[in-house]
C-alpha cells in the first residue's frame, strides 16, 4: 500500500444456524473487543428490519452496548437508515451516546429502507416519501448538532454541540452526489452492490465541495474477506456465505449455515452463477498472502481511504482467526 489505510469493521450480526439472536449480539461483542486490541479504526452496526437472520435493528441501543463494552475504537452507525427516523429523534440518541462515549461515536446515513416495502411503511407511519427527503433531513441533523441552534424553538438535549462525525452512505451513484455536495465523507456498500463502486468515487471525488468538517475527499469502501490459514480453508469456510448469497438470489434467505463440501446443484445454474459472481466481485478469501495482494490490489483501484471489512465465518473461532490474520496481512499496529 502507498498511503497508511485505517481498517475498519462492518458487523451485521447475523444469526447463524442453530443458534438465537442473543448469540449474535454475544458475538458482535467479542469481535469488537478483538478488532479493537487488532487495531482496527472503528467497528460498524447497520440498521436492518423484518429479517429473522439479521439482529442489529435497534442500531442505537446496540451501539450503545458496544462502546460500553470497549475502550478505544469508534464505534457507529453503517448505518441509520434516515428516513425511517426524524432527525430530531437521531440527533438526541446519537447527542446521548457521544455524551457517554465522547469523541468515539460515528452516524453513518443511509437513504434505503434497510427491510421490504411492508416494513417500510410501518415504520414510517405509511410515509414512503419520506425517502426523497434524505437530503433535508441531513441538513436538519446538520442543524441540531449545530451550537448555533441555540436560537431555535425546538432544540435537540442531548444533541446541540456534540461534535458527532456524519457519513453519508451508498450503493449506487445517488449518494455521491449528495456526499460531494455537502462536502462529507462517502462510504460505498461494494461487498454487496459492488457494479456501480467505481462511477460512484469518480462523481463523488469530481464533485467534491469542501466543508467544515472535510477539506477533501474522504472514501471508505468495503469488501467481505474471509482469510484462514490456506485457501483451500478459506475457500471451505466461505461456502457458508455463498449458500447465504445464494439465498438471496433465490429468495430463500436463511441463517448463516455451517461450511460444506459441496454446494447443491442450483448453485451452478447459470443464471445463478452470473448474479453470485456480481454480488461477490469484491469477496477476498485466502491466506494470509493471498488476503494481502488481493486487498492492495483492491486499494490501488479504488485509492479508498479506509478499508470496511465484512466477515461471514460460521464458526467464531475461524472467524476471530481471520481477524488475526487480516491484521497481519495489512501489518496493523495492535494496541496490546
Amino acid at each position: 500500500m502507498n498511503k497508511e489505510i485505517k481498517v475498519s469493521l462492518l458487523d451485521l450480526g447475523v444469526v447463524k444456524q442453530g443458534k438465537e439472536i442473543a448469540d449474535a449480539l454475544a458475538d458482535i461483542t467479542t469481535n469488537a473487543q478483538k478488532v479493537e486490541e487488532l487495531g482496527f479504526h472503528r467497528i460498524w452496526l447497520a440498521e436492518h428490519h423484518n429479517m429473522p437472520t439479521v439482529s442489529t435493528a435497534a442500531t442505537a441501543v446496540l451501539i450503545g452496548h458496544i462502546a460500553g463494552r470497549t475502550s478505544r475504537i469508534r464505534v457507529g452507525a453503517g448505518g441509520i437508515m434516515l428516513p425511517n427516523h426524524s432527525p430530531l429523534s437521531v440527533t438526541e440518541e446519537f447527542g446521548t451516546l457521544d455524551t457517554l462515549y465522547p469523541g468515539r461515536i460515528d452516524l453513518g446515513l443511509g437513504r434505503a429502507p434497510g427491510t421490504d416495502q411492508p416494513t417500510a411503511a410501518a415504520l414510517r407511519r405509511g410515509n414512503l416519501a419520506s425517502q426523497n427527503d434524505f437530503p433535508r433531513d441531513i441538513q436538519a441533523l446538520q442543524q441540531f448538532f449545530s451550537s448555533d441552534n441555540s436560537q431555535s424553538n425546538v432544540r435537540a438535549f442531548p444533541g446541540e454541540g456534540r461534535k458527532v462525525p456524519l457519513y453519508i452512505l451508498g450503493s449506487s451513484t445517488d449518494s455521491a452526489y449528495l456526499a460531494a455536495e455537502l462536502g462529507l465523507p462517502y462510504a460505498f456498500a461494494s461487498h454487496f452492490a459492488p457494479t456501480q463502486l467505481f462511477p460512484a468515487l469518480e462523481i463523488y471525488r469530481q464533485n467534491f465541495k469542501p466543508s467544515e468538517v472535510l477539506k477533501e475527499p474522504y472514501v471508505m469502501a468495503a469488501v467481505n474477506v474471509i482469510a484462514a490459514d490456506t485457501d483451500e480453508e478459506a475457500a471451505h469456510l466461505r461456502t457458508s456465505l455463498d449458500l447465504m448469497a445464494l439465498g438471496m438470489v433465490t429468495g430463500k434467505r436463511g441463517k448463516l449455515s455451517p461450511p460444506v463440501d459441496e454446494m447443491p446443484e442450483i448453485f451452478y445454474h447459470p443464471e445463478v452463477q452470473q448474479a453470485l459472481g456480481r454480488l461477490s466481485t469484491f469477496t477476498f478469501d485466502g491466506s494470509k498472502e493471498t488476503i494481502r495482494l488481493k486487498i492492495n490490489e483492491f486499494l490501488e483501484q479504488t485509492g479508498a481511504d479506509e478499508l470496511i471489512t465484512t466477515n461471514y465465518i460460521y464458526d467464531q473461532e475461524a472467524r476471530l482467526k481471520s481477524f488475526d490474520l487480516l491484521a497481519e496481512a495489512l501489518e496493523l499496529n495492535c494496541l496490546v
